[in-house]
């Protein structure tokens, strides 16, 4: 195969995964239109592209024409998350702290500027229930398990510092850490009382206690868990009163 031929097909390739990519966004489906005009690729490229996909069944087609991930896809996915080790270990953990509190716990890792949320799970009660989806995404430096993983990642202001690089800090509200300088004094409060608090940094009305959790090895965190409340229901304070136990069920010393 010639290297412009390998070329090709390497972009052909990055195209069906742009169009798998972008049928994630749409649970109600989207339509071959939107799609081109999504992944900025002529009509007829992302109808074969979308065929491939159906055909190994990682998208189907809906009436009227509109496009789903499919189930093989969903399947695999699922399978995935509920096989990994660190999923595996954390539901009892996740488990134990909704029962406990009422409130939505979350179990999250660091990539990048943001976290990406690996688990969650929501009171039973029919509470009010937080936004946050399983592979969503916030800013690190303004929620509770970003800051107690970037505490433990970044040990130095010089280090906050090369983390932020030329990027404007995210300030989704009036209380959020805006400056180097900020966020470097918090990341050492975190460590000195270890665990990390949001205070309705990232989202008005929601407040969050996080700690780290060493669920693969005894020295390296694979991530943190927090709980997060609705500041009316569940006062910060009342959170950071109850964080020994906190810390015992996520290091699997309690469950109640």
């Amino acid at each position: 195969m010639s290297e412009m031929a390998a070329e090709s097909k390497l972009v052909g390739s990055d195209r069906v995964l742009a169009v798998l990519a972008e049928l994630a966004r749409h649970p109600d489906g989207i339509g071959l239109e939107e799609m081109a005009r999504a992944v900025a690729s002529p009509k007829p490229t992302v109808h074969r592209a979308l065929a491939s996909l159906r055909r190994a069944g990682f998208a189907a087609q809906h009436g009227h024409g509109r496009y789903v991930l499919g189930d093989e896809f969903l399947r695999m996915a699922f399978a995935h998350h509920e096989a990994r080790p660190d999923h595996v270990r954390v539901t009892p953990i996740l488990r134990a702290l909704c029962d406990r509190y009422g409130e939505t716990v979350h179990y999250a890792v660091l990539e990048g500027a943001s976290v990406v949320y690996r688990s969650k799970l929501d009171p039973s009660d029919g509470a009010v229930r937080l936004t946050t989806v399983v592979g969503g995404r916030n800013p690190a430096h303004c929620t509770a398990v970003g800051k107690a993983l970037l505490a433990d990642a970044l040990r130095t202001e010089d280090a906050v510092r090369e983390w932020v690089g030329e990027r404007r800090l995210e300030l989704p509200t009036e209380r959020s850490i805006g400056t180097v300088e900020r966020l470097h004094a918090e990341l050492v409060r975190v460590r000195e009382q270890g665990y990390a608090v949001d205070d309705q940094e990232n989202e008005p009305g929601v407040n969050c206690v996080a700690v780290l959790a060493y669920l693969t090895s005894p020295t390296v965190p694979s991530g943190a868990v927090s709980v997060s409340g609705l500041a009316y229901r569940t006062p910060l304070k009342s959170l950071v009163d109850d964080l020994a136990a906190i810390r015992g069920i996520v290091a699997g010393r309690g469950t109640s």
